[in-house]
């Protein structure tokens, strides 16, 4: 593993039970420029040929979150290692075997050093749906859950829960619903990207869920149930 200490981080507060996993449309060089640009940073990011760098020690807070909520908890900076992945289109292509690969093992090492459980797993989009749409439609979330990070989908499950009102359904994966059609399609984005257009980098970063996703109602409200049944 590779190091590029950053200096941007403070103590943390909380113990570690999450993480969150975001992309940025550099490659190393732009992606540590942009950072040190801005003033943000993250405890880790892969490039796309796999190599691993820590930015921050786990130990420390990195400021990678944001504004953030999951769950009735705010400011997931405090609970939560950050992890970036360099990606060109943002996330809109697919990412390359060696860089998920290299994801899969890391988030190994993190999931036993500190017991994460497999629904802490979570996108940027998840915890900042009105502001972020990283790691984008492509991130391959459904094989993450293969390997134990993150929740995934499985019709079987909609015949645990009658419940069918959006919000409530929403709220109780966890995300935030004051601004229902942001919530809506980080959902669709994390559950079922392939009903969400082709954007541009641009149009991502500056309007993150100002799209209609192409999936029909009466599938909606069933994935929706078979993910919010993982909760009750």
């Amino acid at each position: 593993m590779r190091q590029i200490p950053l200096p941007y981080f403070d103590e943390r507060n909380e113990k570690i039970d999450t993480v969150i996993i975001h992309c940025v449309a550099h490659d190393i060089k732009g992606a540590i420029e942009s950072f040190e640009k801005h003033q943000v940073s993250a405890h880790y990011i892969i490039d796309e040929k796999g190599h691993i760098y820590r930015l921050v020690d786990e130990q420390k807070r990195a400021w990678h979150a944001g504004v953030s909520f999951w769950q009735k908890r705010e400011n997931l900076n405090h609970s939560s290692v950050g992890i970036e992945l360099c990606t060109n289109s943002f996330g809109q292509n697919p990412y390359p075997f060696k860089q998920v690969s290299a994801l899969i093992r890391l988030l190994k090492k993190l999931k036993h050093r500190y017991h994460i459980k497999k629904d802490r797993f979570l996108a940027h989009s998840d915890i900042a749906p009105t502001r972020k749409a990283d790691p984008g439609k492509s991130f391959p979330w459904g094989y993450l859950s293969k390997h134990g990070f993150g929740v995934w989908y499985d019709f079987k499950n909609t015949k645990k829960l009658q419940e069918t009102d959006e919000t409530k359904l929403l709220s109780l994966i966890g995300y935030n619903t004051e601004n229902l059609e942001a919530a809506r399609v980080a959902f669709i984005r994390h559950f079922a990207g392939y009903t969400l257009c082709h954007r541009t980098i641009n149009s991502l970063v500056d309007e993150p869920f100002n799209e209609e996703p192409h999936l029909p109602n009466k599938d909606y409200l069933k994935l929706l149930q078979s993910v919010a049944a993982h909760f009750i």
